[in-house]
C-alpha cells in the first residue's frame, strides 16, 4: 500500500511539472558537482559580466548592423577572447545592405516659447543637411481622399502624422519578476489555439504607406514626426516600415520619433490656433562602402569528442537610441562570461563549444539565419550540410537582464527530463521551470527550424516590454548586475552538461522544407 502511495504521488507530481513519467525514469543524467561548484565560485566571485556590459554599452553602443559602432564591437569582442585563449576567433560576412549611423540630433520648439525637445531620427532615413526651421502642422492622412487636402501646403513644413493620444499615469511598478504562480501556469501544456487566421489586406496597406511616404517627399517636408507607445522620457524607435537599405531602394524622408509628452504640447498648441516653429539639425550618415554584415565567432576546442559542437548565442545587434543595454548586450555579455568561465576554471569540455554573435536580429534573424544555412541546411529545402549531425545543441539568450528561472523546450519533450536535473544545483538560484511551449522572436528559432536543438531560457521580465525594448532606455543603468552573474553560471553549466555527456541532446523530427517567407534583403523589419 505505501509503495502505491508512493508511485500515486510521483505520478501526481510528474503531472504538475508537466514532465512525461517515463522519461522521467527513463533518463539520469549525472552533472559533476564539483565542475559545477568551479564554475559557481568563478562567476560568482571574480565575474567580468559587468565590464563586458559596459563596454558593449557605454563605450560601443548602440550597436546597429553594419554600423561603425557595431564594426568596433566586433573588433572589441574578438579581441577580449583571444586574450582569454579562445581558439578560431573570426568574423563571418554574409549579405546585408548599407549601414546607418546618426551623427547629430537637436530638436528645439523655437515659438511661441522655446524649449528643447526629446526625439530620435528612425533608423535608414535622411537628416536635414544641417539646421533647418519651418512651422509644425497636423497632417493626418488615413486614406487616399486626404492627399488632395494638403496637396501644396506641407513644404517645409514639420508635419505632425498621428493624432495624439491620452497617456495615462502607471499605477503598476513598471518592472516585474515572475511569481511561483505564474511559472506553474508557464510549465502547463498550452491550450490549443486558432492561429491568427489570414493576412487581411497587409499588401494593401503597404502599398498605401509606401503612397504616403512619396507624398511627403514630393511636398517636400521637413520632417515626419510622431510618437511612440512610451511616455515618461521614454522613446521607442526602430525604422519606418518598409525602409529600404539598398542604396537605389526607395527614398524616404526625414522621420523622427518624438516623446509624447513633448508631441501633446506641440499638438495642443496648434489645436488654439497659435503658430508653432521648430528648428532641427539632423545629421544621418549612411554607409555603402561595404554591404556585408558579420556574425563573431569563437571556440573552445574540445577533447576525445572535438569534432561535435555544443553552440551557445546572442544577438550583437541593437536598435539606435539608447545603447543595447537589455536588447541584446545583456544577451552577449552572458555568453562571453559563459565562454571566460568555460576557459578559466579549466573544466573538462569533451565536445568543442562555440559562441556565435549574431548580427541583424533586429532586422529578422538575419545572421543567425544565414549561419545556420552556411553550416548546417538551408530551411527551404533542408538539405542536411555534415556539419547538422555534430551539433549537441544551441542555448540563447536574448530576453534582456532578467534573471534565468527555467527553458523553453520548443515542443522537445525528450530534452525536459535531461534538463529538469540539469536545473537542480540553480533551484536555489530561482531556476525551477520547463514549458514546453515555444517563444519567439530570437535567434533559437534558426537552429529549430532546420531540426537541431535550440532553446532560448525564460527570464524575468524586469522593466524589458515595458521600458527598455528598443527604447532610448536601453542603457547599462537597467542591467540587474546580479541577475546577470548568475546567468552566465547556468548557460556555463548546462553547456559544460551539453558538452560532457555522451550523447547530443534530443532531437524533434526534422521539419519539411519552409518556402521563402517573402523579407527581402533589401528591406529593414521592425
Amino acid at each position: 500500500m505505501k509503495l502505491h502511495r508512493t508511485l500515486a504521488l510521483t505520478f501526481f507530481l510528474s503531472l504538475l511539472v508537466g514532465l512525461p513519467l517515463a522519461a522521467q525514469w527513463a533518463v539520469t543524467e549525472k552533472p559533476d558537482l564539483d565542475a559545477i561548484y568551479k564554475i559557481k565560485d568563478e562567476g560568482l566571485q571574480r565575474s567580468k559580466v559587468m565590464e563586458i556590459e559596459s563596454y558593449l554599452t557605454d563605450v560601443y553602443g548602440p550597436r546597429l548592423t553594419g554600423s561603425p559602432n557595431y564594426n568596433e564591437a566586433a573588433d572589441y569582442a574578438q579581441k577580449t577572447m583571444k586574450e582569454w585563449g579562445l581558439a578560431n576567433v573570426h568574423t563571418e560576412a554574409w549579405p546585408f545592405g548599407r549601414s546607418w549611423q546618426n551623427q547629430r540630433f537637436v530638436a528645439l520648439a523655437l515659438t511661441p516659447r522655446a524649449y528643447p525637445l526629446i526625439g530620435y531620427p528612425k533608423a535608414w532615413t535622411p537628416g536635414t543637411n544641417g539646421p533647418v526651421t519651418g512651422e509644425a502642422v497636423v497632417a493626418i492622412i488615413n486614406d487616399d481622399s486626404d492627399f488632395a487636402t494638403f496637396k501644396g501646403k506641407l513644404r517645409g513644413k514639420f508635419v505632425l502624422s498621428v493624432a495624439m493620444r491620452d497617456v495615462p499615469a502607471h499605477f503598476e511598478a513598471p518592472g516585474h519578476r515572475y511569481t511561483d504562480a505564474e511559472l506553474v501556469d508557464l510549465s502547463k501544456q498550452p491550450e490549443a489555439g486558432r492561429g491568427r487566421g489570414g493576412r487581411g489586406n497587409f499588401g494593401g496597406a503597404q502599398d498605401f504607406n509606401r503612397k504616403k511616404t512619396q507624398f511627403w517627399i514630393d511636398e517636400g517636408v521637413a520632417a515626419v514626426l510622431d510618437f511612440s507607445r512610451g511616455d515618461g522620457g521614454t522613446v521607442f524607435v526602430q525604422s519606418p516600415q518598409g525602409v529600404s537599405r539598398d542604396p537605389k531602394g526607395p527614398a524616404q524622408p526625414a522621420q523622427v520619433t518624438l516623446e509624447v509628452e513633448h508631441y501633446g504640447r506641440i499638438w495642443r498648441t496648434l489645436d488654439k490656433k497659435i503658430p508653432v516653429t521648430l528648428q532641427m539639425d539632423i545629421d544621418n550618415k549612411f554607409f555603402d562602402a561595404d554591404q556585408n554584415a558579420h556574425n563573431i565567432v569563437g571556440e573552445i576546442p574540445g577533447s576525445d569528442n572535438a569534432d561535435e559542437v555544443v553552440m551557445i548565442g546572442a544577438h550583437f545587434d541593437s536598435w539606435h537610441s539608447g545603447t543595447g543595454a537589455t536588447d541584446n548586450a545583456a544577451g552577449s555579455a552572458v555568453m562571453l562570461e559563459a565562454m571566460r568561465i568555460l576557459k578559466t576554471t579549466g573544466v573538462k569540455l569533451r565536445r568543442t563549444v562555440r559562441i556565435g554573435l549574431w548580427g541583424g536580429e533586429e532586422q529578422g534573424l538575419l545572421g543567425s539565419r544565414e549561419y545556420v544555412k552556411a553550416h548546417f541546411a538551408d530551411p527551404e529545402n533542408m538539405q542536411l550540410k555534415p556539419e547538422h549531425a555534430k551539433l549537441a545543441g544551441y542555448f540563447n539568450v536574448d530576453n534582456g537582464t532578467g534573471l534565468i528561472r527555467g527553458v523553453y523546450l520548443q515542443g522537445n519533450e525528450a530534452v525536459a527530463p535531461i534538463f529538469q536535473q540539469w536545473m537542480e544545483p540553480f533551484k536555489n538560484m530561482g531556476m525551477t521551470t520547463l514549458t514546453i511551449r515555444n517563444t519567439g522572436g530570437t535567434d533559437h528559432l534558426s537552429y529549430d527550424a532546420v531540426g537541431l536543438p535550440g532553446f532560448q531560457f525564460i527570464q524575468d521580465e524586469v522593466e524589458y516590454d515595458s521600458r527598455t525594448h528598443h527604447s532610448n532606455m536601453d542603457v547599462y543603468e537597467r542591467i540587474q548586475p546580479n541577475d546577470m552573474m548568475r546567468n552566465a553560471v547556468i548557460v556555463s553549466s548546462f553547456v559544460y552538461n551539453a558538452a560532457n555527456r555522451d550523447d547530443k541532446l534530443p532531437r524533434k523530427p526534422l521539419p519539411k522544407p519552409q518556402p521563402p517567407a517573402g523579407r527581402g534583403r533589401g528591406t529593414a523589419q521592425q
